[in-house]
This record gives C-alpha cells, structure tokens and sequence, in this order.
C-alpha cells in the first residue's frame, strides 16, 4: 500500500577517516529490520568506501540500494547529482525504510540540508539526524580545534592552533550541524582521551547534543536513526562558516588517483604511505591493492600515519589492478613526488 509518511535519511558527517564507513557496514549488518538505502560521496574519483559498503550488502540492504557519488563534494553537486540520486533510490520498486547519506570527509553538511527544501524531493524525504563522527585519539591530541584554551599548555604552544585553517572549520562545521557526536576509536583514545575530546567539541559546539564513544563503529541502531529531528527546518540552531555566502569553495583540497602494479612486499608499501603522512602532509589514502601470490584484494585505509590493511574479498572477475586514492590540502599534493614516494 502506497504511503505519504516521508522517508527518513539520517546524514553522517565527520572528518576523513573519522570511521563513517565503519559506522555505515555495522548499521547495514544490525538494522532491526529496517530497509536501508545508502548514498556514499567521495572525494576523487574513484570509489573505494562505496566498494567496501557493496561487499557487506544484503536482503534488506542489495548492491541496487547503495548509490555512489564520486569525483565531488556532494554539498557543491546538489542540482546535478544529489537531487537524481535521491529520486533514483525513492523510485526502487520496494521503498526503502530509511535513507543514510555517507558524505565525503571534506562536505560542509549545512548545504547538504538545505537541498531537502527543493521542490523535487521537499514532499517526500526528511532528515531524521545529523550525526557526526570525530577521531577521538586525533581531538584529544588537539587538532583540528582552534582554541588554545580548549586544549592542553603543551598542545598550547602549537602556532597551528591560533588561529583558524581550511581543516578546522570543516571539522567546525560538520560539529556544529550534529544531532549527535560520535567519538570514535574510544580504545586507542582511552577515559581520558575521551574525556579531553569531548571538552574541545563541547566548546566548539552551538548547543548541548549528546557525545558517545564507539570502537568500530558499534552502535545500537536505534541510538541514531528515528531521531525525528526535521534537521532541514531548524537550519537556524546549526551555524556555519558560510553561512550568509551564496557559494563556498572546496579548492584547499585535492586529491590524485595513483596506479600501482601488483606488490611483493606489503610492510614496504604501508612505510611508503606513511612516508607520504610524515614527509608530504597527505590526510588521506585508500584503495586496494593487487599482492603477487594472494587471490584476495588488500583494502588499505590510512589517516595520517595510521594505516589499517586487510584482505577483504577475492578479485574473482575484477582486473587485479592496484589503485590508490591519495588526499591533501591543495598546496601539499604533489603528483609527481606521490608517485616517486610510493615507487611509480
């Protein structure tokens, strides 16, 4: 029987590799029931949390109802992909319960609600919570928070937090447009790193929202979705740093595409990569990688100089070809010393 309740979509935010991806596999695998859609933006090209959320799909999740955006911040495509990609999940032949949106780790989500008021779509979906995830381990070391106050007199001492940068006010925002903080990897971060993360948000943020650890991204899923929050009506209790702007910008960040030929030696690939961290400033580096010998593809995931490999499925049908999606601030991604770094 047809309905006209609006179909809930529940917005995950959080900085790169703050674990929205993590958070999206455990919400598809523990729904209670409920038939999810996913839509997953990145930043680059290439596809890499979209193929990893298709490997953990089910019945009441199948590959058809997770939709990938890439090659763009999905706040800055609204008309030309955001707003198709919706109607295209709401015209599946069974109407899913609820919608998530992974966004990249560089979207500004304040936009992304304020699409929810276009005409095509205003009727028919609405957004049931903001939630955004930030690195626990990361806020407590001090970074991304601005405020000296806010963080230790060592951390203090730091020029990078007096004042405000590109990274800073994305985390800012993604915060501040939240229904709820997830702080995650609570066990690399321990008690008192929880306890110092939620002092530097808490100081950060307009109002009071409530601020959970998670490892791994286990959470009940009845914390999150059926928040009933209207968040596209209450835009005012949700600033931003561009707020008053008809247009913002996303070109302190870039990101390349880097074709590698299989590999023998995985340790020297994950040095190289921290290497990238340490000597070149990259935030952020993923894909799969082609090991000689191995019939399973290796999923790599770094932040900084955290890096997590694993194998995650055979190649089967795939080309065994070696891909890795590499993200910086603009001015740091140097295509030609990436290549170098990793050996290409």
């Amino acid at each position: 029987m047809m309905t006209l309740a609006k179909v809930p979509v529940t917005v995950v935010t959080g900085f790169l590799g703050s674990g929205k991806t993590t958070l999206i596999q455990h919400l598809i695998r523990n729904a209670n029931g409920k038939k999810l859609a996913v839509l997953v933006n990145e930043f680059g090209s290439e596809g890499v949390d979209g193929e990893i959320l298709k490997s953990c799909a089910d019945a009441n999740c199948p590959t058809e109802n997770i939709v990938e955006l890439a090659n763009g911040c999905i706040c800055c495509t609204v008309a030309d992909d955001f707003i198709p990609a919706m109607e295209q999940l709401l015209a599946r032949p069974v109407r899913p319960d609820h919608i998530v949106i992974e966004t990249s780790g560089l979207a500004l989500p304040k936009p992304l609600l304020k699409a929810f008021d276009w005409p095509e779509i205003r009727s028919r979906i609405t957004v049931d919570g903001v939630i955004a995830l930030a690195d626990a381990e990361a806020v407590a070391a001090g970074r991304f928070a601005p405020d000296p106050a806010a963080v230790d007199a060592q951390r203090a001492a730091d020029d990078n937090l007096d004042h405000e940068t590109p990274l800073s006010e994305v985390f800012e925002d993604q915060i501040a447009c939240a229904d709820i903080v997830l702080l995650t990897k609570a066990d690399l971060a321990g008690a008192e790193g929880i306890k110092a993360a939620k002092a530097v948000i808490a100081a950060e943020m307009p109002r009071e929202v409530p601020m959970l650890p998670i490892v791994d991204g286990a959470i009940d899923a009845r914390v999150i979705l059926g928040l009933e929050a209207a968040a596209e009506d209450d835009l005012a209790s949700r600033p931003s740093h561009h707020d008053g702007e008809d247009d913002h910008e996303h070109n302190d960040f870039n990101s390349v595409v880097i074709d590698l030929p299989e590999i023998s030696d995985v340790d020297a690939l994950i040095a190289s990569i921290k290497g990238l961290a340490r000597e070149q400033n990259v935030l952020r580096a993923k894909g799969y990688i082609a090991v000689e010998g191995k019939p399973m593809r290796l999923l790599v995931q770094s932040v900084g100089e955290r890096v997590r490999h694993q194998f995650d499925m055979p190649w089967g049908a795939r080309a065994r070809q070696s891909k890795l999606v590499v993200i910086g601030e603009h001015s740091d991604v140097d295509e030609a010393a990436i290549r170098a770094r990793l050996g290409v």
